[in-house]
C-alpha cells in the first residue's frame, strides 16, 4: 500500500489506489481474504471473512547485486530501499544514490539501488548479508563488532506535549491498511506543532520506519523542528534509524528497551514512550 502523504483528511483506501504509487513496483495485493472464526463463550461459532495483511519477502541489491532479503509489506518500495541504504550506512546522503529499480508481483518483490561509484565501492568493499524476519534490524550480522551504532547528529530536543497528544490522536485515521487488517506498524513524520506530515505501513516496525525514513529523503525534507512517532515497541534499532535521519525526538506508544535507552543518550535523540493523547513518559538511563 503506498503511504499517506498527508495534506487534509483521510488517506485513500489502500485497495483502491492505482498502481505504480510511491513505489509500489508492480501488480501485488496488499491484503488477502481468510476465513475467521469466531468463537465466543455462550454462543455458537460465526464465520465470515477478513482481510489479512500480505507479508512477503523484499529483496535489496546494489548494482545488481543481492544484499539483503527483508520480509514486508510490498508497497512503498523505493522509500524503502532508500530508507533502508541511509538506516544501514549503505550511503550518507541521498545523492550517495543515482537511482532505484522495484518490481513486485504476489510471491516476492525485489529493489535494485545503483549507487554512486565511490559508494558502490565502498559498500563492496564491506558487504554483508542479511536475512531478516519482519524487518529484523540486526539478524545476519557476523559479529557483535557490526551492531548499527547510534550516530550524533546533533542535541535532543523536547517535542511540546501538546504536539504529541495531538499527533498520537490523529495517526489513528492515518492508518488504512492497519484499519483493515490490524497487523501492521506505522510510522509518521511530525511538525513542531503535531501536524502529521507522512505517514508508511508495514508488517515490519524497521521496515515502517525505513520507509519514512526514504520518503523523507526523496522529498527533500529537513529533519530540523520535527519528530517521529511509531506505533510499535522502542527498540534500539528504532532509535539508531531516527539518528540516521537526523532527528532529534523519537515518541514511541510502547515502552523502550534499555539498548534503546542507550542509543537514544548517545546519539542526543529525546526519547518519549508510552505516548497517550493526554501524556507520554520520557525515559533517562539506566
Amino acid at each position: 500500500m503506498p503511504g499517506a502523504d498527508v495534506q487534509a483528511g483521510r488517506p485513500p483506501d489502500p485497495n483502491s489506489l492505482p498502481q505504480g504509487e510511491r513505489g509500489r513496483g508492480g501488480a501485488c495485493s496488499l491484503t488477502r481474504r481468510a476465513r475467521v472464526v469466531k468463537y465466543v463463550t455462550g454462543l455458537s461459532p460465526e464465520t465470515a471473512p477478513r482481510a489479512v495483511a500480505v507479508e512477503t519477502p523484499i529483496e535489496i541489491a546494489y548494482g545488481g547485486q543481492p544484499f539483503a532479503v527483508m520480509m514486508g509489506t510490498p508497497a512503498d518500495l523505493e522509500d524503502f530501499a532508500v530508507g533502508f541504504s541511509l538506516t544501514e550506512g549503505i550511503v550518507e546522503r541521498y545523492a550517495d544514490i543515482r537511482a532505484v529499480e522495484a518490481s513486485a508481483d504476489d510471491d516476492a518483490a525485489r529493489v535494485n539501488v545503483a549507487l554512486t561509484g565511490e559508494r558502490l565501492h565502498a559498500h563492496l568493499a564491506r558487504r554483508r548479508a542479511i536475512a531478516g524476519r519482519t524487518g529484523c534490524g540486526i539478524c545476519g550480522i557476523e559479529d557483535l563488532d557490526h551492531l548499527p551504532k547510534a550516530r550524533l547528529r546533533g542535541g535532543a530536543r523536547a517535542p511540546d506535549p501538546a504536539a504529541v497528544g495531538r499527533a498520537v490522536e490523529a495517526l489513528e485515521g492515518l492508518q488504512p491498511l492497519n484499519a483493515l487488517t490490524r497487523a501492521v506498524h506505522a510510522a509518521a513524520w511530525v511538525g513542531a506543532k503535531g501536524d502529521i506530515r507522512l505517514v508508511r505501513e508495514d508488517v515490519g516496525r524497521h521496515n515502517a520506519l525505513d520507509k519514512c525514513v526514504g520518503a523523507l529523503l526523496r522529498a527533500d525534507v529537513s529533519p530540523d523542528g520535527g519528530f517521529f512517532l511509531v506505533t510499535s515497541r522502542c527498540s534500539y534499532e528504532m532509535v539508531t534509524k531516527a539518528a540516521a535521519f537526523g532527528a532529534t525526538a523519537l515518541v514511541s506508544v510502547s515502552a523502550p528497551t534499555s539498548l534503546a535507552l542507550r542509543a537514544a543518550e548517545a546519539a542526543g535523540v529525546y526519547l518519549l514512550a508510552v505516548a497517550r493523547r493526554d501524556g507520554a513518559l520520557h525515559f533517562e538511563g539506566p
